[in-house]
């Protein structure tokens, strides 16, 4: 299958034919600041960046990739909450633009174990994989989940040895097993992320050491209103200020996904929006077993009041985090909500950050710069990655407009580089076009 063409790479290193390429009369979004470098080349050399500047020199043999004055390089998008678990998603990914991806949760076992490696090593086309371990405290909601805490202890020696990068803490986990939980979390050296717990509350999780919360709508369960409350009233402007300057101070990390919340709001009760999803032309590129999932979702069966109210307000706090400086990242949860494609799912997203008042840039930034800030800050050893500049990884995107003057230029890349290798637009049409055709024929309409 051409969407499964591999590329050799020595176990745990770039790939071996990771020549080195220059990018030259590109105008360069380096996402460091809000700026454009013009007319610059950049030099790519085992996976890096090695050079950038209007006057670079080029080693003999170098691949040229040449703008023409006219085309934007920018950092590779990373999306920091998905479900994805298959091949099929990680080609979704690449021909999105889309160069990291970090699974929150549930990933099959094989996944974690032999596909992600061979992604991040280049052997596989996708974007770089890492993954969080989903702990609950009671089996509601089907996952793993842990009753004291000397077995939340035991099971954050087991995810890092199985290659997980991330702790992600669950609904109903009790708060002696949470406690626990950060303590070996921190000791060994993987960052605690998640949901609001219960038994704890979010203020409290985010005092004792988590460093990134899962959704935005988490405050609205377990900071602005009261665990097992049944008023649904929103959180008055007091409340959000006095919580958004908590924020900042702390430093906390908060996924910004506002276009997921969105996506269940327009379903919510509705039969006919689940239809138009399954029927919208990115829902080719679908995995048929999720398909079938979508098919079977309960949002679209849900009676009662909508949340409208609350993705109003989640659109203003959003703004007002943005606005007071606390760090805003990419997330999606693709594809387990009916309407998120993966990798497409981004790109609603950044859509809907600038609807709700964040400049291109501040968008942008969830999906490039932020991220690789929060790898530099809490992953040890990660790499540097989310602007383009020496030293950092040279995953990036190729396109033929300013993504500052339209995000939408991002949507279809002219090339994409991840892990040393350059896929030109041509390829990357080709992978996901024979995806789209391997899908129909397992599941046709």
């Amino acid at each position: 299958m051409l969407w499964q063409t591999a590329h050799a790479a020595p176990e745990g290193g770039m790939p071996s034919n990771s020549e080195p390429v220059a990018f030259v009369h590109v105008n360069v979004v380096p996402m460091d600041r809000e700026r454009i470098l013009r007319d610059t080349t950049v030099l790519v050399r085992h996976g890096r960046v090695e050079a950038i500047g209007r006057s670079v020199p080029i080693p003999a043999g170098t691949r040229i990739i040449d703008g023409h004055g006219t085309a934007y390089l920018s950092p590779g998008l990373t999306d920091l909450h998905v479900h994805s678990d298959t091949r099929g998603d990680l080609v979704n990914y690449l021909a999105n633009g889309v160069t990291r991806i970090v699974n929150m949760g549930d990933a099959r076992p094989g996944f974690v174990a032999r596909v992600r490696p061979r992604a991040n090593q280049g052997e596989i086309p996708g974007p770089q994989v890492d993954a969080a371990f989903i702990v609950d405290g009671s089996s509601r909601y089907a996952h793993l989940f842990v009753e004291t805490p000397e077995q939340a202890r035991a099971v954050v020696g087991i995810a890092k040895t199985n290659g997980y990068r991330f702790i992600k803490v669950y609904n109903d986990l009790g708060a002696d097993a949470f406690a626990a939980l950060v303590r070996e979390a921190h000791e060994q050296g993987l960052p605690v992320v998640g949901h609001g717990v219960t038994s704890v509350g979010l203020k409290n999780q985010i005092d004792a050491g988590q460093s990134l919360v899962a959704h935005a709508e988490e405050f609205l369960y377990t900071v602005f209103r009261e665990p097992g409350s049944a008023s649904d009233a929103l959180p008055s402007a007091a409340q959000v200020k006095r919580t958004v300057a908590w924020l900042r101070q702390q430093g906390t990390y908060v996924t910004a996904d506002l276009n997921t919340y969105a996506t269940i709001a327009a379903q919510w009760g509705k039969p006919d929006v689940l239809a138009s999803y399954l029927d919208a032309p990115q829902a080719r590129f679908l995995a048929p077993e999720q398909r079938m999932e979508w098919q079977n979702s309960g949002y679209s069966k849900r009676t009662g009041p909508g949340i409208d109210a609350n993705r109003r307000f989640l659109a203003g706090f959003i703004r007002a985090l943005d606005d007071a400086g606390v760090p805003l990242v990419m997330g999606t949860d693709a594809p387990s909500i009916p309407g998120l494609v993966p990798g497409f799912a981004v790109h609603d997203n950044l859509r809907a950050l600038h609807d709700a008042g964040l400049t291109r840039y501040e968008s942008l930034s969830t999906a490039t710069r932020q991220p690789g800030a929060f790898f530099r800050q809490y992953v040890p050893g990660a790499e540097p990655f989310g602007t383009v500049e020496a030293g950092s990884r040279a995953d990036l995107v190729l396109s033929a407009g300013n993504p500052l003057d339209d995000l939408s230029h991002l949507r279809q890349p002219q090339g994409v580089m991840v892990s040393g290798h350059w896929y030109s637009a041509d390829e990357l049409r080709a992978m996901h076009e024979a995806l789209a055709q391997e899908y129909a024929r397992a599941s046709p309409r």
